[in-house]
């Protein structure tokens, strides 16, 4: 996730915006939904700010390696499914993560990728050398080098607004990506899913999706559970907006690098704090909004836990003192000074990570 505090456009036509301020990295539960129009819930478990010597890539997976080998979590040793953006789809991540015997990561990829086939290994006609490792192209931009998907599923899914979409889902699998020396990819096959959704005249409605499905027990997740998992990961988009408007995220400005991540914190566990109490909370329409319909009176969003939690805090107390005025502060003593706060360098960060020993204001 990033932090976008100020924007401010180049002075060269062309170039993208300078954004002021620091990223940082979200690691969050989806949990599951029991009906499609269950509210979009993301709950955080894990943030931390990417420095200067690291990008959000290798971030994220720190924070998901602590995770999986901490025992103690109730998701130890059951099968878990990580949904990621296209950024995470490099070979660096994907091989990390191939190493949780218990982790199927479900991953968008560009449009522009070249993949492989697994080789035809030919018994009767063994060669010395070392054996091929890549069978032939497939190049996701270039239909002719695609060969017969492995599995084709069909299936409709009805919007709110009750419009019919048609899904095509074609799978490839044992597929391959180039690897390095330390990276051998060969060794962690993958299922290639192209994602095609059309109307119910037979026009796209969006650009076709492609998705890796990557892990020991992938072969358990089938392309219809992967579609609709990775489609869940749009509901963390929802928490970064309600996080901004309502739990003032990125309004709190401090020059201490520490105070804006204990902030970045707090604001998670208030967040999670609204999860856990979504169901005392009662729903309470505004004067000008149009009552619930009996179908939707189960959704509560995060906005209407928000506006009735209030009345749950008041009924649990608070162990706290009820505050004391303390009248008027005698100022500072004549003469006094504070010191100057230290002024740091403004540092650009390029898009790959670059080690720099300075640190950023």
């Amino acid at each position: 996730m990033d932090k976008e505090e100020l924007s401010y456009p180049n002075s060269k036509i062309g170039n993208k915006p300078i954004n002021i301020g620091h990223c940082y990295s979200i690691l969050s539960i989806l949990p599951e939904k029991e009906t499609g129009n269950a509210a979009p819930w993301s709950i955080p478990i894990s943030g931390e700010r990417v420095s200067l010597d690291k990008s959000g890539v290798e971030v994220g997976g720190e924070q998901i390696s602590s995770v999986m080998c901490d025992s103690s979590l109730l998701w130890d040793e059951k099968l878990c499914i990580l949904v990621a953006d296209s950024a995470y789809s490099q070979r660096s991540f994907l091989f990390e993560q191939s190493k949780h015997k218990n982790l199927v990561v479900i991953a968008r990829v560009r449009s522009n990728r070249i993949f492989y086939q697994s080789p035809i290994i030919d018994e009767s006609n063994k060669k010395r050398g070392c054996p091929k490792k890549y069978g032939e192209r497939f190049n996701l931009a270039e239909v002719e080098t695609w060969h017969e998907p492995d599995e084709t599923t069909l299936t409709q899914q009805t919007t709110r607004k009750g419009r019919i979409l048609n899904i095509t889902l074609l799978a490839w699998h044992q597929m391959l990506m180039r690897g390095t020396k330390e990276q051998k990819m060969y060794r962690h096959p993958f299922t290639l899913v192209r994602v095609h959704v059309t109307d119910d005249i037979g026009n796209s409605v969006w650009k076709p999706m492609w998705l890796v499905v990557i892990g020991d027990q992938r072969e358990e997740i089938s392309p219809l559970v992967a579609y609709q998992s990775f489609r869940q990961r749009f509901d963390i988009e929802h928490m970064f907006r309600f996080s901004k408007q309502r739990l003032l995220m990125t309004q709190f400005q401090t020059p201490d690098v520490e105070h804006e991540e204990n902030w970045i914190r707090l604001v998670m566990l208030s967040y999670v704090q609204l999860w856990a109490a979504k169901e005392l909370a009662t729903h309470l329409p505004r004067p000008w909004e149009r009552p619930k319909e009996q179908n939707n009176d189960k959704i509560v969003t995060p906005s209407v836990v928000q506006r009735d939690f209030h009345r749950i805090i008041s009924e649990i107390g608070t162990p706290a003192r009820s505050p004391k005025t303390r009248g008027n502060s005698i100022g500072r003593v004549q003469g006094q000074t504070k010191t100057p706060r230290t002024k740091h360098p403004l540092v650009k960060k390029p898009s790959k990570s670059t080690p720099n020993k300075q640190n950023a204001a």
